[in-house]
């Protein structure tokens, strides 16, 4: 078929036409005949009732580019994803492709009286979500919207594709395929249509997944992290607080899934879905094709430009807190400081596994007592860890509910006595460090006081401690609670000779010794999720290249102030160099050689204390200088051109980074007891099973996913009892009634 037209153009249409598009005409009859003129030349023709003669004539219009989809679609009278319908059957089955299908159910309705009822009833109770009621029908959420005339008909558009070939969201084409017919990577279901309505706006929240049976799915595994997923609750958390991103072909959920499935195959950043082919990781959440880093930097934009990524973090938390509560009962705090390697006039900060400052920024997370990450927030810069743990304890009530008692676990970074009685107010334990304080020592303990103890720690293990136990005073000298006296718990550990003063809160009866030493050592587990976090899911990458304005009325040090500092210090050296010059000379005319006489007059006196003299003008002048500089400026005085990294998107990809590490935690720490050694293996066989390939099977209500059998057998059958867990879950697939089965493949010439 001709790309266009070789014809030079003529100007003429007959006197009936209905013009179209320039030089592009239609001509009907009452009968339902027509004709197509283009410049002058009769193109296309039909008589009445031969339809599909009338549809191939709109398909080749529009294939001959003389007239736009929309233009056609308009002349006869119908949409342009009508249009795309008639081409697409046509590509497909030709001629008969376009005959007209009649309309309605190809059969009987699943739907009976008694089966309709049965979803009123339940659903008017207002006890069970849409996707429960479905679940206990047996029926698709798509069913029992429809039964409570709930349908949107855009997204009913959407999910159903009309036409010869067309297929339902839930089940997919051809759901009843036996599954040992399933063929390799077959085309996925065409999208176009649906990409043409969100070019328009008018798709509505996105395309729905739409799964085609097939074997050798790469990426298949990937779906074994969705029972574990919809436990660490992030699609929920960002449904509450987005709501729904714009009309679009990839919605909240699908966008946040991809994100998800991109850090579970180690490419956390936009720029990792470039190493991945659209295609193939476009299968697993039911498109044809996958986001690619411009859409995914565009939809990443959206939702920084809310301004809720805060909200999202604590929405996160307060469903961990929901779903594991006792996860809560010692909350580690600790500051993170995200070293930046570009060229931006960012703030310095100490970084510790560095070992020199560098332009960085600050974050301070939370981890529950298991060490899995629950909360992140980024706070002012040169903001000290006690100043953040204070500003966050409004947040972690709400996290924990008004009568809860979590335990405070931090360093002594967080140490501040202030901090201490405002926490204990607020209704928190502690748990830290002691530190020295005014460059006082603090007493050692007595050797007789300690005792060897034992403590059983949450794996099981025995630990062995020398420890010893008294009770602290401590004042608060400045603050909101200056002069409260702290009345605190002192666990002592000795170690390899050195000693080690840890503070609490808690009594014996609540946390005995060595639970205490214990739960403080635990702190690690927050260090050990940085570690794995910056090695395998980028947590320092800059996910935005965007920046802020700093404050420019921030206090900031005075760089005067350390230079005057200096001078200070200098002219005090001076000083003390001076008066042990004159006492030098002076002891010196004291014990004159023997034989002489001591003569020391006042004249003498004077000429060498001159030297003192002028030293401590010097001194005084240099303390009065520094006295009259402010210690801290504003911003705008030292650095104006300082800017700060922008936080929305960073807080957002740092939620989709801890959901991925969440979920691949829950799936290691279910093999424990299924796999020999899964203290050493289960995060390396995890990742093993979710990077497989495997068949993807849509059935009546149901998507199973039947992967590949691992490197080892034992591999294997590890997976396949973890399998066997997921499907007890009962997991729907996000945004359908597919509820997830999962099965594993034996190794070849097993039974």
């Amino acid at each position: 078929m001709a790309a266009g037209l070789a014809q030079a153009p003529l100007p003429w249409l007959p006197a009936d036409a209905t013009e179209i598009a320039g030089g592009v005409g239609l001509v009907t009859a009452g009968d339902g005949s027509g004709q197509v003129w283009v410049h002058g030349m009769m193109t296309f023709c039909w008589q009445g009732g031969d339809e599909a003669s009338r549809r191939l004539a709109a398909v080749q219009l529009a294939e001959l580019k003389a007239a736009t989809q929309k233009q056609v679609a308009a002349g006869f009278g119908t949409t342009p994803m009508t249009i795309w319908r008639w081409a697409d059957a046509y590509r497909r089955d030709g001629v008969a492709g376009l005959i007209g299908q009649p309309r309605g159910p190809k059969g009987p309705s699943k739907v009976t009286p008694e089966l309709a009822g049965r979803i009123r009833e339940l659903a008017a109770g207002g006890e069970l979500s849409q996707r429960q009621v479905a679940h206990r029908c047996g029926v698709s959420e798509f069913t029992v919207r429809a039964v409570l005339g709930k349908v949107d008909s855009r997204r009913e558009a959407a999910a159903r594709l009309d036409g010869p070939g067309g297929q339902d969201a839930a089940g997919g084409a051809g759901a009843g395929r036996p599954q040992d017919e399933l063929p390799v990577l077959p085309d996925p279901v065409p999208r176009d249509g649906e990409r043409a309505l969100a070019r328009f706006g008018l798709l509505g929240e996105g395309a729905v997944p739409v799964f085609t049976p097939a074997s050798k799915v790469p990426y298949a595994g990937l779906l074994l992290a969705l029972p574990a997923l919809a436990g660490a609750g992030l699609l929920e958390a960002a449904r509450s607080v987005y709501g729904r991103m714009r009309n679009g072909f990839y919605g909240l959920e699908t966008m946040l899934l991809v994100l998800v499935f991109l850090a579970l195959l180690r490419e956390p950043r936009a720029e990792g879905a470039t190493r991945l082919p659209p295609a193939a990781l476009g299968r697993v959440p039911g498109l044809d094709r996958a986001p690619e880093v411009k859409t995914i930097r565009r939809k990443l934009g959206e939702l920084a430009a809310a301004g809720r990524a805060a909200d999202l973090q604590l929405a996160i938390a307060k469903h961990h807190a929901g779903t594991r509560p006792d996860d809560l009962g010692f909350l580690y705090i600790d500051g993170h400081t995200r070293a930046y390697l570009g060229t931006r006039e960012v703030q310095k900060a100490h970084v510790a596994r560095l070992k020199f400052p560098s332009p960085a920024t600050e974050e301070t997370w939370v981890t529950g007592q298991s060490g899995d990450p629950l909360l992140v927030v980024i706070g002012e810069p040169s903001d000290s860890l006690a100043a953040r743990i204070k500003e966050l304890l409004p947040d972690l009530r709400g996290i924990c509910g008004d009568h809860a008692r979590p335990v405070l676990c931090f360093d002594r970074g967080g140490w501040s006595l202030d901090l201490f009685a405002e926490a204990a107010a607020a209704g928190f334990g502690l748990l830290t460090y002691r530190k020295n304080t005014a460059g006082k020592d603090i007493t050692p303990v007595a050797d007789e006081k300690f005792t060897e103890m034992t403590w059983t720690g949450d794996d099981g293990r025995e630990h062995a401690y020398d420890v010893a136990e008294s009770r602290v005073t401590l004042t608060v000298p400045s603050g909101k609670h200056k002069g409260e006296e702290l009345d605190l718990r002192q666990v002592t550990r000795r170690d390899k000779g050195k000693q080690v003063n840890i503070l609490t809160t808690a009594s014996t009866d609540e946390l005995p010794a060595g639970a205490v030493i214990y739960r403080m050592t635990g702190r690690w587990r927050e260090e050990n999720w940085f570690r794995y976090g910056r090695a395998h899911f980028a947590l320092d990458s800059l996910d935005s290249y965007a920046v802020i304005p700093e404050d420019p009325g921030r206090k900031v040090p005075n760089p005067a102030k350390k230079t005057a500092s200096a001078v200070v210090q200098a002219a005090r050296k001076a000083l003390g160099d001076a008066e042990a010059a004159r006492q030098a000379k002076l002891d010196k005319l004291k014990n004159p050689a023997p034989g002489q006489q001591a003569l020391i007059t006042n004249a003498m006196l004077a000429r060498l204390d001159a030297p003192v003299q002028t030293a401590l003008r010097k001194l005084e002048a240099a303390q009065a200088t520094a006295k009259a500089i402010p210690a801290k400026i504003p911003l705008a005085e030292h650095n104006p051109a300082m800017v700060r990294l922008e936080t929305q998107a960073k807080l957002i990809t740092h939620a989709v980074k801890m959901a991925a590490f969440n979920a691949e935690t829950a799936l290691a720490r279910a093999l424990h007891g299924r796999y020999p050694r899964a203290d050493d293996e289960a995060y390396a066989l995890i990742r093993e099973a979710l990077h497989a390939s495997g068949d993807i099977i849509p059935g009546d209500g149901t998507l199973t996913i039947r992967l590949g059998p691992l490197t080892a057998p034992r591999r294997t059958r590890a997976i396949t009892a973890l399998c066997d867990q997921l499907n007890d879950t009962a997991t729907c697939y996000p945004g359908t009634g597919l509820v997830l089965r999962f099965e594993v493949k034996d190794h070849p010439g097993t039974t």
